[in-house]
């Protein structure tokens, strides 16, 4: 099977060309100003630039105001929104209605539940990425890209109506591991291709992507 991939939490322009001329399908730009890899637009607009209209730019946002995405998209093209906060669906729907843009909803998994919970976004949401959820007892977590993985077991043999993502502790040493267990068609990565939170590894980047083309 081929493995779409997204490389999220892009920093700087040389990691940018790196997951494009190793063929990632998704390039990811985080607008989270708790995160280590938030870009402000003006930021992010050097990089978005980069990126041929063959190659889907995404923003992930974490419970956004309509300001704070009006002000990211003034900047940049973005061709979807991802939403890894606690959006509802109705939020979600308007998202979606209110820029035009397809939106993809994270769901932050620990348990079978978590994976059930999925199906209220099925008919609001163009996508959904199955992350994974950190223990209460995580300090300083972040929405995602917290370098851990969940359960891949939960997502086996499980029917999803929309194209989706799994994410969580991915690396190019068990992506390969992943997709068997849980036959996602795309991989979405941040933590796992970084020398430290918010720094880009170009070496890890080319490894990951490398790793899904053998797929």
């Amino acid at each position: 099977m081929t493995v779409e991939v997204k490389i999220c939490g892009l920093d700087r322009a040389e990691a940018v060309d790196a997951a494009i001329e190793c063929g990632a399908r998704y390039t990811g730009f985080v607008f989270y100003p708790p995160s280590p890899r938030n870009l402000t637009s003006e930021r992010a607009a050097t990089l978005t630039s980069r990126v041929p209209s063959s190659v889907i730019k995404v923003g992930l946002f974490v419970d956004p105001t309509d300001v704070a995405i009006d002000a990211v998209l003034a900047l940049n093209a973005l061709d979807m929104i991802q939403l890894h906060g606690s959006e509802t669906p109705e939020r979600v729907a308007e998202v979606k209605r209110r820029t035009g843009r397809a939106v993809m909803k994270a769901i932050k998994i620990a348990s079978a539940d978590d994976v059930a919970s999925a199906a209220a976004y099925y008919s609001v949401a163009d996508r959904i990425l199955f992350d994974a959820l950190a223990p209460a007892s995580m300090a300083n977590a972040l929405p995602g890209g917290n370098a851990l993985r969940f359960d891949w077991m939960l997502l086996n043999g499980l029917a999803v109506p929309l194209p989706w993502m799994l994410a969580g502790g991915l690396t190019a040493d068990n992506l390969a591991e992943a997709i068997r267990l849980t036959k996602a068609p795309a991989a979405d990565v941040s933590s796992g291709v970084e020398d430290k939170p918010g720094v880009k590894s170009l070496d890890k980047i080319r490894a990951f992507l490398t790793a899904a083309q053998k797929i």
